[in-house]
């Protein structure tokens, strides 16, 4: 007797649906990124990010708080300065708002984890994530500073820095100072396939980082590169010492995503991007999608890929909808 197969009966009903899914979220597997800025008592809204802000120091501390209560245990922090200048100075000075931040955070809530993007593209009155010499990045001498302010967050009390610049050697470079200052229990979280991608515009106003001339396709992964590029990169960046790697962004790269969870035995976290989030905003705003729904449906998305850790600007909405 050739009977039907009929999948449906495992789809009929929502209890059922959630018995068979296979795929969950929590609170767990986010972080929340929060944009820093010099100053006391600033909560300015960023234009091109609906719902989001600059925050001055004692500021992000409180949000911190709510971020915690929420259940989502860790933050991502993004610094803006007050200068630029060609060395990116302010990224490594020890009062610098993210430094001031991390203070701040750590004293409110000590159980909150605090990582740190480290990166020069905010910092340079060049806009580029390394330093520039005779018009081209020198990457040897941008991973020495790329160390130095992981050095400085980390005597911050950073739990985690997350190297974002894609200079070649930076996360052995970082290891390396951050083990001779005696901060071995600093994790490093880095970007190893970050792309060169179209979906960081909103970001790039928030953080005031858009280079001022050329573009950044020399450093960051191209587009149409083979997934085998961007499982080299992670490979790379596993032996220099990454704890976890992570791939941005994320749902353009879900087969990067995949692929590296298939092949790595660390932790890989995925990077939903502002364009991302503006896309499903701006769709929403118009009538055009569902915004709750879109929104879980990408989350589900990314962690169905693979993703352990997901590092997305809906992280406070998502815990709320995913705990009913």
């Amino acid at each position: 007797m050739n009977l039907p197969i009929r999948m449906r009966r495992l789809r009929k009903n929502e209890s059922m649906r959630r018995l068979v899914r296979g795929i969950s979220l929590s609170a767990d597997n986010f972080v929340y990124p929060l944009f820093v800025c010099p100053g006391k008592g600033i909560k300015k809204p960023i234009e091109s990010m609906t719902d989001c802000f600059h925050y001055s120091p004692d500021a992000a501390a409180a949000m911190a708080q709510k971020i915690y209560e929420l259940g989502i245990p860790a933050v991502l922090l993004f610094g803006v300065p007050e200068k630029k200048d060609s060395t990116g100075s302010e990224a490594f000075d020890d009062n610098s708002a993210v430094g001031q931040a991390i203070r701040n955070i750590k004293n409110a809530v000590p159980d909150l984890l605090v990582i740190t993007d480290v990166c020069l593209c905010a910092y340079t009155d060049t806009g580029h994530c390394g330093l520039i010499k005779d018009n081209k990045i020198d990457n040897d001498a941008s991973c020495e500073i790329i160390s130095k302010i992981s050095l400085s967050h980390a005597k911050a009390g950073a739990d985690m820095v997350a190297p974002s610049d894609m200079m070649d050697g930076r996360v052995v470079a970082i290891r390396k100072t951050l083990d001779e200052n005696n901060f071995v229990d600093t994790a490093i979280m880095a970007y190893s396939a970050k792309y060169a991608s179209a979906f960081y515009g909103p970001f790039r106003e928030a953080a005031e980082s858009a280079p001022a001339f050329g573009d950044r396709k020399s450093y960051q992964m191209d587009i149409a590169a083979s997934a085998k590029q961007a499982m080299r990169e992670i490979e790379l960046d596993i032996a220099e010492g990454a704890d976890i790697v992570m791939v941005k962004p994320a749902i353009p790269y879900l087969d990067i995503i995949y692929q590296a969870k298939q092949r790595f035995d660390v932790p890989i976290a995925a990077y939903q991007v502002s364009g991302e989030y503006m896309m499903i905003n701006a769709a929403a705003k118009e009538n055009l999608i569902d915004r709750k729904a879109a929104i879980l449906e990408s989350l589900y998305a990314i962690k169905r890929a693979g993703a352990d850790i997901i590092i997305t600007y809906f992280a406070k909405e998502a815990v709320k909808w995913i705990s009913k």
